[in-house]
């Protein structure tokens, strides 16, 4: 367990920084008022989900391999970490959607009727808790892939 401490560590401060950016987005109105500003600006959130990858990985590269680390042990390093926030997905997408934005699925699921991108049905299917669980999981390891391949190739050092 200990060799994976870095890993633990940044996965949990990925975790803090997601809430972080919902807590914003919340604040901005991006989940009620301006409902229809979230599927853009929502994808801002890949700045921050990426610095917190190229932190990590660097301070595993210092702290843990001194100083050294071939394009493959960052990789693995990072997919360890989005094992991790994806096994925690679960837990952090219901306290999102318990604590900081209860009533985001129904806002949302109204917006899309409203606008006539979704049936009633549709948007009710696709804005829940169990499909977003589901998608956060799969984002989380595919992002977490692609993010840790191109950012070791940057951190790699000899």
């Amino acid at each position: 367990m200990k060799k994976y401490t870095t890993e633990i560590k940044w996965a949990f401060i990925f975790m803090l920084v997601t809430f972080l950016w919902m807590l914003f987005e919340k604040l901005m109105g991006w989940h009620d008022e301006n409902i229809e500003q979230h599927a853009t600006y929502t994808n801002l959130y890949a700045i921050p989900a990426t610095l917190v990858y190229v932190f990590a990985l660097w301070d595993k590269r210092k702290n843990d391999l001194s100083g050294k680390m071939t394009w493959k042990q960052g990789f693995i390093s990072g997919l360890i970490i989005s094992v991790i926030i994806a096994i925690f997905t679960p837990l952090t997408t219901l306290i999102t959607h318990q604590f900081i934005t209860p009533d985001y699925f129904e806002t949302v699921s109204d917006y899309a009727v409203v606008s006539e991108q979704m049936t009633r049905e549709e948007a009710e299917s696709y804005f829940s808790l169990q499909n977003y669980i589901l998608q956060g999981a799969i984002v989380a390891l595919l992002y977490g892939a692609v993010t840790s391949a191109i950012v070791s190739i940057f951190l790699r050092k000899k």
